[in-house]
């Protein structure tokens, strides 16, 4: 497959993981841009964008304590503009599998979007493959157990 050019997604955690998955997120992006001339749909980056234009000094994770339905509609804001993403415009899903996207709902159907519209999508996780959910696996066309490893695969897949 030829990465060049292309638009990849990155998913993964962000509601339960650490610094809401920014670290690995800007870390591979970086690599993605520069090692693959890729284009790098980063929803870290996409939703703050997206909230200091629509929604600038407000607490977002607060809301759902205080107001649920504006927290809803924000929420499901940002679902419209991460699906349309991966139907529309990425060519591939590479995804960071661990405890946080266990946790949180949005990976999950991150990558039931990216199947349906028959995307690859590359999986990373150090979680044993007996305890990766099979949905997750069926939604998966390769998994890696580490970055090194998929990073390998992409220079090879081109």
């Amino acid at each position: 497959m030829e990465h060049r050019n292309q638009r990849v997604y990155l998913s993964g955690g962000m509601e339960y993981a650490s610094d809401e998955g920014r670290d690995w997120r800007c870390r591979l992006q970086e690599w993605l841009e520069r090692e693959m001339g890729c284009t790098v749909f980063n929803p870290n980056l996409e939703s703050e964008r997206f909230m200091q234009t629509h929604l600038p000094g407000i607490d977002f994770r607060k809301l759902k304590q205080t107001d649920l339905v504006r927290f809803q509609q924000i929420v499901a804001r940002l679902i419209d503009l991460d699906c349309a993403e991966i139907a529309e415009r990425s060519d591939y899903v590479l995804c960071y599998w661990d405890e946080s996207a266990m946790r949180g709902a949005g990976t999950k159907g991150e990558l039931t979007m990216a199947r349906f519209f028959k995307r690859p999508v590359y999986v990373v996780s150090s979680i044993a493959r007996g305890d990766i959910p099979g949905w997750i696996l069926g939604c998966s066309t390769e998994v890696f157990d580490s970055f090194e490893n998929l990073k390998q695969f992409l220079l090879e897949s081109h």
